[in-house]
């Protein structure tokens, strides 16, 4: 199993609203010790985290979990594969068979599964 701190994951679609799911990840991501990047429409920060606006240039990312609709994912379709992240998840709501059938023709494990479920089961 991968050390939590190899498991860097951006948060695609953070939400500086308390409310929004994509905003509890990013808060359950650094209590557990997670290395975490946000990108969202606004810039802010949530749990000492900076969301950054657009396609930031980084690397080392190990997952990406998406909080954007499908509609709005096709956009992010390159900046994703390129990042080359180990997985991706597909939070509920966010499912995408054509992203998802790309990402694994690059070899990236698809996961169609909550990310706050995984984190406080143990098995993100």
């Amino acid at each position: 199993m991968t050390p939590k701190s190899q498991k860097h994951t951006l948060v695609l679609g953070a939400s500086l609203n308390p409310s929004r799911f994509s905003n509890i990840c990013i808060h359950e991501l650094v209590d557990n010790d997670f290395p975490v990047t946000a990108v969202g429409l606004r810039e802010g920060e949530v749990a000492g985290v900076q969301i950054l606006k657009g396609m930031p240039e980084i690397t080392g990312i190990h997952t990406v979990t998406l909080y954007l609709g499908p509609q709005n994912q096709p956009q992010f379709y390159d900046y994703i594969l390129n990042l080359k992240p180990v997985r991706l998840i597909f939070n509920p709501g966010t499912g995408n068979e054509e992203f998802a059938s790309l990402a694994e023709k690059q070899g990236i494990k698809v996961e169609n599964k909550c990310t706050l479920l995984m984190i406080s089961g143990g098995y993100f």
